[in-house]
């Protein structure tokens, strides 16, 4: 063992199927799980829901909640509960020094006024000064703002007092592999001590799934295990909300504040691979090497 280990020692988890790890845990080892699903709102596409959360919980101030659209307010809870997990929040010594990096997406569009607009550019040829007045008229500056990746970051800065450095990552599943390997890095290479990172993704809102669909990717239809999505009408993507964020941490550091160790972290790696081309098996061996 190392003293530059990574290790984990905290764990925030919030999607349909609850809130902590704990709770995953005991739906995850049930013999035969059902998938918790809404099928009815976004017909004919099946999302998995967030569950009821008490934001208060974690993001004490309404003010703070008001401010926030439900993407951050669930990477702020999640990383809330990684904080208490690792016993440092409210721990202003830990926070002040403690490195975020944090993976997050561009945030959700104003349906109603997107509606607004299409509806006005039925009667109206001039549609660049229609944009202009919707523009100045329709969104507020702190809109605009809320939708900013980086806001995520601001927002867990804000709430939890975590003032140390902060990078973000700006996209979905590669971002979140970056922002591990980055963060595992720092820690490996003695720049940290430790390191809050993860991310969030709100599902249930029309542009989201619109940006899918538009690719032909959305599942249709009754929901089916993955394995059988096969030549199903549509693509294969049943999306989900879910906010997740991990403590990482020296082993050195973890243990000179007795904190339990859920596990050690080793390499992280990526790639890419077109599938229509065969490319995906021999890209896994390069990665297995």
């Amino acid at each position: 063992m190392n003293p530059h280990d990574v290790v984990i020692s905290g764990i925030g988890l919030v999607s349909s199927l609850g809130e902590g790890p704990d709770a995953h845990w005991q739906k995850l080892v049930q013999p035969r799980l059902e998938p918790v699903l809404e099928a009815s709102r976004f017909s004919p596409y099946t999302v998995h829901p967030l569950p009821e959360i008490d934001w208060n919980l974690q993001i004490a101030k309404r003010g703070d909640q008001r401010q926030m659209e439900t993407w951050q307010r669930l990477g702020t809870y999640a990383a809330g509960l990684a904080l208490d997990d690792a016993g440092i929040k409210g721990n202003d010594e830990l926070c002040a020094t403690m490195d975020m990096v944090v993976a997050a997406g561009g945030g959700e569009r104003d349906e109603a006024v997107d509606a607004a607009i299409l509806a006005a550019s039925e009667s109206r040829n001039d549609r660049d000064v229609l944009l202009n007045e919707k523009l100045t008229t329709e969104l507020r500056p702190t809109l605009f703002l809320a939708q900013l990746s980086n806001l995520l970051a601001g927002n867990i800065s804000i709430v939890h007092k975590v003032t140390g450095s902060s990078r973000t990552f700006m996209g979905e599943e590669g971002a979140g592999v970056a922002a591990v390997e980055t963060a595992a890095a720092r820690i490996r290479s003695g720049q940290s001590t430790h390191i809050l990172v993860g991310g969030a993704f709100q599902t249930e809102h029309s542009d989201m799934l619109l940006g899918y669909e538009l690719a032909g990717y959305l599942h249709r239809g009754p929901w089916r295990p993955v394995w059988q999505r096969q030549g199903a009408e549509g693509g294969g993507v049943v999306t989900g909300s879910g906010g997740a964020f991990l403590v990482l941490e020296q082993r050195e550091h973890a243990e000179s504040r007795g904190r339990k160790i859920y596990a050690e972290l080793g390499p992280i790696l990526s790639s890419r691979a077109r599938r229509r081309r065969g490319e995906l098996d021999g890209e896994i061996a390069a990665l297995l090497k």
